[in-house]
């Protein structure tokens, strides 16, 4: 699976990033942007032969007036160009109130790195779609949800970028309502793709969105790279990027701070998600950089009743956060979590190092199966560096269904002054070790190797075979 090939055009568009702190903290190797005099140069899966600003479409950046209808407007005057080389909307310098909008197939929306897209936080500006068929419900309440701030489905080629502009959700409102139990609907996200193939979300900052900020669903060939995204940590699931049964994605060089995981990969929750059936495959997360007090950096479920599998994280960093690459699953929730492989993991001031478990509750209804057990194997850690852990690991597995195929090697751990006795407590589960410090439970001391223990794939995934285009954009 890769990305359209089509001939492109030059385009008129937009412009050059570097997200500070990912590039402090990652090292980021960039997706080089530049700006050239009026002439804005980025990488992109495509360009486009059209382009247009929003102030074309009576856009006003000042921060008070809405531009939800000139936002809504520009996509779909520029729809019409979808099968003539596709277009581009410029969003200029300035500070941009909208509600809700839809994208459209071969489109790239670009944001100026002083452009900030505000979200209204007039109800009437979000509508009200209906719960996704693999959750039955909405996350915050039954029933319906609020569309996302930037919403799309069955689509095809979308690009989502800019140098380094921002997106401000405004989550504060949203929030207390969440806290006080006044949601009469799900809160809405910041960016929902459904049902589409061909995506990139690159080089910009998400400030407070009001739930999940980057949602990507029954959908393919997924690029998510150079992203900020910032919550207070206490913010209630402000998740950073969620792909949830999803095939072929990419998520690369993002720097996140937030209330809840940093990554969370999904693909359904209970019996709705063991009836859709769509589970999230070929997944690869590198050079993540978290912070995440109350939550994990990169958590396999809750949600995962359709399947995980072929997941691969590489030199990732967790600074103060909940702990490492977490499992969470339960009885009722069916579905697999199954070749998972972690390489080059940085951890610093965490709880846990590792954590596991088969006991995560939160179901969508009563209605769940409770002989739907969840299978967890081939689970795979390697070089990985903890400092001050106040615990090694807590991996619970269930009764009568254990995790098994977990292997970890080469792995150093060292304990926080005030570090809990004993370091780890370990049920249900079954494995192996190499080279792990201090010594672990005695269910992951079954027939330990030196050399070659835990597997690492071969083969590259299709999503880092795409070749990025050289865009542009002249104001």
């Amino acid at each position: 699976m890769q990305f359209s090939n089509k001939k492109q055009h030059p385009m008129k568009a937009q412009a050059a990033v570097g997200v500070i702190l990912v590039v402090a903290l990652l090292g980021f190797k960039g997706y080089e942007c530049r700006e050239v005099g009026g002439r804005f140069e980025y990488p992109a899966i495509n360009c486009r032969a059209h382009s247009a600003s929003l102030s074309d479409y009576g856009g006003v950046g000042d921060g008070k007036t809405s531009n939800t209808k000139a936002f809504r407007a520009a996509v779909e005057e520029l729809s019409k160009y979808g099968s003539s080389g596709g277009a581009q909307l410029y969003v200029p310098p300035g500070k941009w109130l909208t509600g809700s909008f839809n994208l459209t197939s071969h489109f790239t929306l670009y944001l100026h790195r002083d452009a900030v897209l505000v979200a209204s936080q007039e109800v009437n500006e979000w509508p009200v779609i209906e719960p996704l068929p693999s959750y039955g419900r909405g996350r915050d309440t039954s029933g319906g949800r609020y569309i996302s701030l930037i919403f799309g489905t069955n689509l095809t080629d979308v690009v989502i970028t800019g140098n380094n502009g921002t997106i401000e959700g405004q989550g504060s409102v949203w929030w207390q309502k969440f806290h006080q139990g006044k949601l009469k609907y799900t809160r809405p996200y910041l960016i929902e793709i459904l049902h589409s193939t061909d995506i990139q979300i690159s080089n910009l900052t998400l400030l407070n969105s009001p739930s999940w900020n980057i949602h990507p669903v029954y959908s393919s060939n997924i690029l998510v790279q150079g992203i900020t995204i910032i919550a207070p940590v206490r913010s209630p699931n402000t998740d950073g990027i969620n792909p949830d049964s999803c095939t072929n994605t990419k998520i690369e060089d993002c720097y996140i701070v937030s209330g809840d995981d940093c990554v969370a990969v999904k693909s359904g929750w209970d019996e709705y998600g063991i009836k859709y059936g769509m589970p999230t495959r070929q997944l690869i997360v590198r050079r993540l950089t978290c912070i995440s007090p109350y939550s994990a950096m990169i958590a396999l479920g809750s949600e995962m009743s359709g399947g995980i599998q072929d997941v691969r994280v590489e030199d990732c960093l967790a600074l103060n956060t909940e702990s490492g690459v977490r499992i969470k699953t339960a009885v009722g929730r069916g579905g697999f979590v199954k070749d998972i492989y972690v390489k080059g993991m940085r951890l610093k001031s965490m709880k846990w190092a590792f954590w596991m478990t088969g006991n995560y509750g939160s179901h969508a209804d009563n209605n769940f199966d409770p002989k739907a057990l969840p299978v967890v194997e081939n689970i795979n850690y390697m070089d990985v560096v903890a400092d001050n852990v106040s615990m090694a690991a807590r991996l619970e597995g269930i009764s009568g269904a254990p995790f098994k195929g977990i292997c970890m090697s080469n792995v150093t751990i060292s304990m926080a002054a005030k570090a809990k006795k004993v370091p780890w407590t370990c049920a249900d589960i079954e494995g192996v070790t190499s080279g792990v410090t201090p010594q672990p439970c005695e269910l992951l001391q079954g027939g330990q190797k030196k050399e070659e223990l835990c597997n690492y794939p071969a083969h590259t995934l299709p999503i880092d075979t795409v070749e990025m285009k050289k865009c542009s954009y002249a104001t």
